[in-house]
């Protein structure tokens, strides 16, 4: 997967299986390039801990309008204004970002940047991994924020990804079996 080669990905998965991480292996691959990128983190539409649905549904919002307002979790509302520029290549990361709705969207995006010359390229991956090890990892990483909402958060992306089914809408699916080492190629 090569971003240059890309105007939107769209990286989801369960928590815990690496798509931030992933994320920020492609950004500094693509810096390092010399090109220029933005990401648009999913977390930044949930409002609050019981919000996955919701801030999976405003991706395509966020992406239509060009921009969107950033959740702040301590202060518990919506903030700054976040613009998304059709300058760069974009990647969508987080819980809820594959669905039907918000790949029209991502392609809608990406039909301004690439225009009418040439054809727009969206790719979606979803990152996959036993709920053992996921859980390891989110704890590992979020430690005492993220333990006690661990179970309700399982809950909404058992829903979520019931109703959406994002493994079935991906053109890559990556099995995680430990932590993420590596450039990405």
């Amino acid at each position: 997967m090569q971003l240059g080669e890309l105007d939107v990905i769209l990286i989801d998965g369960r928590s815990g299986s690496g798509k931030t991480s992933l994320t920020e292996r492609l950004v500094t691959r693509q810096r390092l390039d010399g090109g220029r990128i933005q990401v648009l983190h999913v977390e930044d539409l949930y409002p609050g801990w019981d919000g996955l649905a919701a801030g999976s549904r405003s991706v395509a919002t966020a992406l239509d309008a060009g921009g969107y307002r950033r959740y702040d979790w301590h202060a518990e509302t919506f903030g700054d204004w976040i613009a998304l520029t059709t300058d760069r290549p974009l990647v969508v990361e987080g819980c809820g970002a594959v669905t039907a709705e918000n790949l029209a969207a991502a392609q809608r995006w990406a039909e301004r940047i690439a225009g009418a010359a040439s054809p727009a390229r969206v790719h979606a991956v979803w990152l996959d991994g036993s709920a053992e090890l996921r859980r390891g990892r989110a704890l590992a990483r979020d430690g005492e924020t993220f333990r006690p909402h661990w179970e309700r958060w399982a809950a909404q992306e058992d829903r979520l990804f019931a109703r959406t089914q994002p493994e079935t809408l991906a053109d890559e699916i990556i099995r995680i079996e430990e932590p993420a080492r590596g450039p990405v190629d």
